[in-house]
């Protein structure tokens, strides 16, 4: 656990971080991606362009910016939960404290919104930082469950493959609920996370 000077300083990095990816988000939704300047988004977020570039090489990066978060999170929680809790109940959890106290990922107001996202994520430049930013959520989530296990987060499947499969399930989450955002997102994200722990049965 984060305590000290230590502690506070990092998680006033990480607001700063997460001030400028929504900012960069809600602008490029209202005005589009190309017609958003780093002035803009430092502005919106109240820093200087000197800050935004301390934190983001691009504003692709800093789109994605909250997956990589979210990615570290999981990743921390999971190291902190207590040795002798099984697996997949330390990584239900950790999953599930990024959203229980935290709002949900943005609901779609309408139509017009949903396809400005979906054009936001389909520029070429956010693509390239999406597949990144999975990546590295995955290394990181790996190397947790290999310490917590006794494996090798490089030379063992294991680790990988879980850390792919809670990867899969919270994404299967976060589409279905865009889909139905009257549904509360937590439930959701028990009710996956209990069919892969169930081995995924025949519905049938």
């Amino acid at each position: 656990m984060e305590t000290g000077e230590g502690g506070l300083r990092e998680r006033k990095k990480r607001a700063t971080r997460r001030a400028l990816s929504e900012a960069v988000i809600r602008l490029s939704l209202e005005h589009g991606f190309d017609n958003v300047t780093v002035e803009d988004i430092a502005s919106a977020a109240n820093v200087s362009e000197r800050t935004f570039r301390n934190y983001f090489a691009n504003k692709a990066e800093a789109v994605v910016a909250m997956h990589v978060e979210r990615g570290r999170q999981i990743a921390d929680v999971l190291r902190e939960r207590p040795a002798d809790e099984p697996l997949w109940d330390a990584l239900v959890n950790a999953v599930i404290e990024q959203f229980e106290h935290q709002p949900a990922p943005e609901q779609p107001a309408d139509d017009r919104h949903t396809s400005a996202r979906q054009r936001l994520l389909a520029e070429p430049a956010v693509q390239h930082e999406v597949f990144r930013a999975h990546a590295t959520a995955q290394r990181e989530l790996t190397e947790a469950i290999a310490a917590r296990t006794g494996t090798d987060a490089t030379a063992d499947l294991y680790p990988q493959v879980v850390a792919s499969v809670v990867g899969a399930g919270l994404n299967t989450a976060i589409t279905h609920w865009t889909r139905d955002p009257e549904r509360s997102l937590v439930p959701l994200l028990r009710e996956i996370f209990a069919q892969i722990r169930a081995g995924l049965p025949d519905p049938r």
